[in-house]
């Protein structure tokens, strides 16, 4: 029996199967038959390949878009904030962050402003001062604010008038002082100082005038004699220091013993961004550890960088020499100090500018330092989560809203 099939003739009986074409041999034959199949069953197989393709690419796509995050940061263009105007300017951060993470910066001249804005999920995370940040987790019935990381100790000192006739703790009287603002760390610090010394302001029917004034103008009526002393962060007391004839009457270093230590600024977080992104909050504050130790030893050269950040920031700069003695007031450091910002809880509650009329607010759940003593271990330095806190043990409730708390 005989079929035909174009090219090749297959001729059957009950014996043997034969196959003939002209001019090819049965192994040629064999070969071609295999390759063409080959052929057909690898077309096949790439057109589905590239249908398949076609169908994930957009999938892929948006899975890579997604991974795209975002973290807004906070901080002041001043020298506390230092970790930020110098790691944000340069880069620093956002090389390690990575190019998966979008960074954005925000610029704040106040402590409230700040607050509100983490509290109404405009920023992830700021640096800001002890006194906002404990506002802030009260206001929040402690559900808005976690402190994770600090940035700044000391820095701040009351100075007076050489000529004011300030010599000791019994000529306050009857003298007039001003601190940055009203409710501010450094006004708080100046009020409890009063206090603890036996002197009531004059709106508690004492005879010592309390004023709060931005710090450019407290310069200004230092010059002019206007007031006898005041309270104030560096760089401005090292500025009344040098431009005012002023003299140092107290360094707060000298309140807070045995070491001098007292928080300036810290780093906090809205707690639902922490619980959502940790590697990035671990990545920031790897990034954070990094600034700090590159600025405690290499002071010139961070002098020098941020002028040049802050230059960038406001259009000005602050002379390197009082920068440079400023320092030797300051110390930049990733430890968050957890007793003095309860200290300062107290102090704030006790003078009236936090929860008044209200319970004494319970920090103990402000502070989440987990992925920062992560990042130390790593580095081989020491832990500063374990620090126990200090006298905060009354029910946490809501307080009202600090006065325009600066720094």
């Amino acid at each position: 029996m005989v079929n035909h099939i174009t090219g090749v003739d297959y001729m059957f009986d009950s014996s043997n199967i034969k196959l003939h074409r002209s001019g090819y041999t049965m192994q040629n034959t064999t070969t071609i038959i295999v390759a063409l199949l080959i052929a057909v069953i690898a077309s096949a197989m790439m057109t589905e390949l590239a249908a398949n393709i076609f169908l994930i690419s957009p999938v892929f796509a948006q899975q890579q878009q997604q991974q795209q995050k975002t973290l807004r940061i906070g901080y002041f263009p001043n020298i506390n904030h230092a970790q930020a105007v110098i790691g944000l300017g340069k880069g620093d951060f956002q090389k390690a962050l990575g190019a998966n993470v979008k960074v954005e910066t925000f610029a704040f001249n106040a402590g409230p402003s700040a607050i509100e804005s983490l509290l109404a999920n405009r920023i992830d995370v700021s640096y800001i001062g002890p006194n906002p940040a404990i506002n802030g987790y009260v206001v929040s019935d402690g559900k808005g604010v976690k402190v994770i990381a600090g940035a700044t100790s000391a820095g701040a000192s009351f100075l007076v008038r050489n000529d004011s006739g300030i010599n000791s703790v019994k000529d306050l009287g009857g003298k007039k002082f001003a601190s940055p603002q009203l409710g501010n760390t450094q006004d708080v610090a100046l009020r409890k100082y009063l206090q603890d010394n036996g002197f009531k302001t004059t709106e508690n029917g004492g005879n010592v005038t309390v004023v709060p004034v931005a710090n450019a103008d407290i310069l200004t009526l230092f010059l002019k004699k206007d007031i006898d002393g005041a309270w104030v962060p560096e760089p401005w007391a090292t500025r009344l220091l040098n431009e005012a004839t002023g003299k140092i009457f107290v360094d707060e270093r000298d309140l807070w013993p045995p070491e001098g230590k007292f928080v300036t600024a810290n780093i906090i977080v809205r707690p639902d961004y922490l619980n959502e992104n940790p590697d990035i909050i671990q990545k920031l504050l790897a990034a954070h550890v990094n600034e700090t130790q590159w600025i405690n030893s290499n002071k010139k050269e961070a002098i020098k960088e941020f002028n040049i950040q802050l230059k960038k920031l406001t259009g000005q700069n602050i002379p390197e020499d009082v920068l440079s003695e400023a320092l030797t007031r300051l110390e930049f450091t990733y430890d968050p100090i957890k007793l003095s910002l309860f200290q300062s809880t107290n102090d704030a509650y006790d003078l009236g500018f936090l929860a008044k009329g209200k319970a004494r607010p319970n920090l103990v759940g402000i502070y989440d330092l987990t992925i920062l003593d992560q990042v130390l271990s790593e580095k081989g330095l020491p832990s500063v989560g374990d620090t126990v806190g200090a006298g905060n043990n009354a029910s946490n409730t809501e307080g009202e809203v600090l006065p325009d708390v600066v720094s």
